[in-house]
């Protein structure tokens, strides 16, 4: 199984995920999308899989400084494009499993998926 987990190193939920993940000895890449961005097929690729929803972090501090007219009518295309403008808007983590996304760090829910 091919895993790469996409995030912000310096995130608490990102160090989270990668230690439960080193704990339980499973490899795999990460992509630090604040330091490196994100592409807009990744984003487009998430979206179609888990919704662009689930993908933007309205409750971060960088949804919420931007300006009234920038959080008013999203829809997916918005969602994309501030996403790659900001790439701390993502929610994080997103981890591919073989192109199975799952956006978040819950350790019930990464012991569901890896059994």
């Amino acid at each position: 199984m091919t895993l790469k987990i996409y995030g912000i190193k310096s995130c608490d939920t990102m160090k989270k995920a990668r230690d439960w993940l080193a704990a339980k000895g499973m490899a795999y890449d990460f992509h630090d999308y604040k330091a490196s961005g994100i592409d807009e097929a990744h984003l487009r690729a998430w979206s179609a899989r888990v919704g662009w929803v689930v993908l933007l972090n309205k409750a971060g501090t960088t949804f919420r400084a931007l300006p009234d007219a920038d959080k008013a009518d999203i829809d997916e295309a918005k969602a994309i494009r501030l996403m790659m403008a900001h790439p701390s808007m993502i929610k994080r983590p997103v981890l591919d499993r073989n192109g199975e996304i799952t956006v978040g760090f819950k350790p019930d829910i990464y012991a569901k998926i890896f059994g």
